[in-house]
């Protein structure tokens, strides 16, 4: 990629992150209709849980696929093609007639969003060459998810009160059209100095082991173990399948050689259980406020600004922590605030009292504004540039599988514990393990930011550097690795 002025990068920056506006925003407003959706479409809590799901499980699958896909083709060219697919797939979405209709075009979205997030992060990667302003370009991409949570549930519930729950698939369609003009006029090509193979075993392995797990644990409350098991079973064997493959292969679809690094390993571990944090916090939330406070959509996009506006304000603060003086101080802030909030609700039903309710929004918007830009950061730096839309990939699909996994527990929780009865008379109750589910994801983030990133932890992310750099001497030369 030529070196651009810095207008011109900080333009590159402004797309890439129309692109994570519209996917991210996507999920925000989506959980505040989940209410309409129920009783328009008469859904189940299970129906709920695979509305978002659907769409999450399918980009954490396929998110390494696009981003090596974009290392060897073109990042500019798959960009362009997510957006088109995307903005395809929320038309149908908006159309939909059943719940099996729009977990199926949600689906057809998360294709098109597979092919956006890592991309873009691989082109900021490339077009931000100096640190300090890569961890302030980083920072600035987090404040986008900031943005899509004060902006999504309010926009969401406006439109929902006032439009139907339709019409939130459609706020997509200006903005990824505009981002694929930009794109096409403004961001330059760039690839891969040498291409990777494609790896279709490794795939399948993918496909198979977040498809079983997922399945296995939505459908866990309401399915006899008998019928649960061999889910179970075939997500054991699809891992044992990608421990034995991938280090035989050599371009595999996941290089384990990353996680040689502890920053990296633990990068990627931080951001599941930040992100299953997230995905199980606002599934709550949105349930609580709605189904039980009796709240409109809009009411309760507004009770969510408490943790949107936090998250907002702190992302570009944690980003330029990171340039200045690294990852940890990020993490340990992230990790406290997502923790305290967890026992809030969960030790001291902190969503039956308003003062406490609003406290408990705050520390995890706080938590969650500064946990995005160590994520990155740490996933992209410690990795040769030419594996930057690997390595991307990788953290996305970590943040996304995350996602996917606290919907889906938080979410069997909660109907394992209400059953057949009220929300109301129950909510506080069933959801109490999961809060406490949420504090312990909290903790991860704050142990593995504290022990991930020190000196000695440095040291591991440089010498698996210098070895994948080794080593893509020796595959370039036709060696074997």
């Amino acid at each position: 990629m030529p070196e651009l002025s810095p207008r011109r990068r900080m333009l590159v920056l402004a797309i890439c992150c129309m692109s994570l506006l519209i996917v991210s925003l996507d999920n925000t407003v989506l959980n505040v209709a989940l209410p309409s959706m129920q009783q328009d479409l008469h859904a189940s809590t299970s129906g709920l849980q695979w509305t978002i799901d659907a769409y999450t499980l399918v980009l954490a699958s396929l998110l390494m696929l696009a981003g090596s896909t974009a290392d060897r083709i073109g990042r500019k060219r798959v960009f362009m093609a997510g957006l088109v697919v995307f903005t395809i797939g929320s038309v149908l979405c908006s159309l939909a007639p059943n719940l099996q209709a729009l977990v199926a075009f949600r689906m057809v979205q998360a294709v098109g969003g597979s092919m956006l997030n890592p991309v873009a992060m691989s082109i900021i990667t490339n077009t931000f060459t100096d640190p300090r302003e890569r961890a302030r370009a980083i920072g600035v991409w987090g404040a986008v998810v900031g943005i899509s949570m004060a902006a999504g549930p309010l926009v969401g519930g406006l439109l929902v009160d006032s439009v139907g729950w339709r019409s939130i698939f459609w706020i997509n369609l200006p903005v990824g059209l505009a981002a694929l003009l930009l794109t096409l006029r403004f961001v330059p090509e760039s690839r891969a100095p040498r291409a990777r193979r494609p790896d279709p075993v490794g795939q399948v392995l993918v496909i198979a082991l977040f498809g079983s797990l997922t399945y296995a644990i939505i459908e866990a409350p309401s399915t006899p173990f008998r019928s649960i098991a061999p889910l179970a079973a075939v997500a054991l064997a699809a891992l044992a399948g990608l421990l034995l493959h991938e280090p035989r292969r050599r371009e595999p679809l996941i290089d384990l050689r990353f996680f040689r690094s502890a920053p990296f390993s633990g990068a990627t571990v931080i951001a599941v259980s930040a992100f299953a944090a997230l995905g199980g916090f606002l599934f709550l939330s949105t349930l609580y406020l709605q189904n039980v406070r009796g709240l409109t959509a809009l009411e309760a996009g507004l009770w969510m600004l408490p943790m949107a506006v936090p998250t907002f304000l702190c992302a570009p603060l944690s980003g330029r922590l990171v340039g200045t003086r690294g990852p940890r101080l990020p993490l340990l802030i992230a990790g406290l605030a997502m923790t305290t909030s967890g026992v809030l609700f969960a030790a001291f039903e902190a969503e039956t009292s308003n003062v406490t309710l609003f406290a408990g929004y705050v520390l995890f918007g706080v938590g969650f504004g500064f946990v995005n830009a160590p994520i990155t950061n740490t996933a992209v730096s410690g990795m040769p540039r030419a594996q930057a839309g690997v390595a991307a990939a990788v953290a996305s699909t970590s943040r996304q599988l995350g996602q996917t996994l606290g919907v889906a527990v938080v979410g069997a929780v909660l109907a394992s514990g209400v059953g057949a009865s009220s929300y109301r008379e129950t909510f506080v109750s069933a959801a109490r393990p999961g809060w406490w589910i949420l504090a312990g994801c909290g903790f991860a983030v704050l142990a593995l930011g504290a022990v991930t990133n020190g000196r000695w932890a440095r040291g591991t992310a440089e010498r698996a550097a210098a070895k994948l750099e080794s080593a893509e001497v020796r595959d370039a030369a036709g060696v074997r690795v």
